[in-house]
């Protein structure tokens, strides 16, 4: 009885319950759970060893790094688990920060991101033609852009294909890696009016309608919860601005489930226009290239109702 008992005092505490949430979603190293928990190392760490003890997480040294993921079997968790509320906000945002985590640490293992450094970019090591995506993207886009941001924007180079168009061009994303390269690219091409930030791409800490047209390419596919990244890039847009979803589109390419962290297998139409119809977007005829793998534009014009605030501090632009 007493080592039931022990398990589940364990997991009587609100941090020790939303690690073993997170995972029971894969193995993740002190440094990652801190990052999504928002918690210093220490006191994570006394909750790990506490939880370790308990026989309901396992831990897995590797090199370095330390990871933790729950021992096989581990039925009483599950339980516990399944009782948490599907609409829990917590845990929802818990769980969004490790899909970005994972999608962050597969893309820092990419061969071709080691080999390509600042040339590295989603489309190049898919194989797709970048070309005539682009091309694709600058038509939809009115030739007068004002303000532009980029969400998830990687190495910048949307930031590099909109500054001629643009008064100003903004880029986000949550990885300061990918940030360092894209203000080193911006840097080397003197782009002078585009800048980068740091920022969760369900929280972004900027205005309301602070931009004229807003862009996320091969994003998408990454996001937990498509339906709120897509809510908060519509809320960033004025009325009659553009939003563009570059994606790809439904495939049976099953190994980038794995190999590439991808959240999702593609997108269809009828998903992106229930999705954005919900962000107060009015969607616009998709455009598709073609290539190794399907890739697909979703064009979309904010409507003026309004949507719900952001809750971060907001910054200016």
């Amino acid at each position: 009885m007493e080592p039931l008992l022990a398990q589940l005092r364990a997991t009587a505490e609100p941090t020790r319950l939303r690690l073993l949430a997170l995972c029971a979603r894969g193995a993740f190293c002190v440094t990652e759970l801190c990052a999504i928990l928002g918690q210093s190392q220490p006191r994570l760490s006394r909750h790990l060893k506490l939880l370790v003890e308990a026989g309901l997480l396992e831990r897995l040294p590797e090199g370095a790094n330390v990871y933790f993921q729950l021992p096989p079997g581990a039925e009483l968790v599950r339980q516990v688990l399944a009782r948490l509320p599907e609409d829990d906000t917590t845990v929802a945002a818990d769980r969004r920060a490790s899909a970005r985590i994972a999608a962050e640490r597969a893309r820092a293992a990419s061969e071709a991101f080691r080999r390509d450094g600042a040339d590295w970019d989603e489309i190049r090591a898919l194989g797709l033609p970048g070309a005539e995506i682009e091309a694709a993207l600058l038509a939809l886009l009115p030739e007068r852009l004002g303000r532009a941001a980029d969400i998830g924007t990687g190495t910048g180079r949307l930031l590099e294909l909109m500054a001629p168009r643009a008064g100003a061009v903004l880029g986000l994303d949550a990885s300061r890696e990918m940030l360092a390269l894209a203000r080193a690219r911006l840097g080397e091409r003197n782009i002078g009016n585009a800048s980068v930030r740091l920022a969760d791409m369900y929280r972004v800490p900027l205005p309301d309608a602070a931009f004229d047209a807003v862009t996320l390419q091969m994003v998408l596919h990454y996001a937990e919860d498509p339906a709120a990244a897509l809510a908060e890039a519509a809320r960033l847009l004025r009325p009659g601005g553009m939003l563009v979803v570059i994606d790809l589109a439904p495939h049976g390419r099953t190994e980038l489930l794995t190999r590439q962290a991808h959240r999702w297998p593609g997108f269809d139409d009828a998903a992106l226009a229930g999705w954005l119809g919900a962000a107060g977007c009015a969607p616009l005829p998709a455009v598709e290239v073609a290539g190794p793998v399907p890739v697909r534009l979703w064009p979309a014009r904010r409507l003026a109702a309004t949507v719900v605030p952001a809750t971060e501090p907001v910054l200016t632009f």
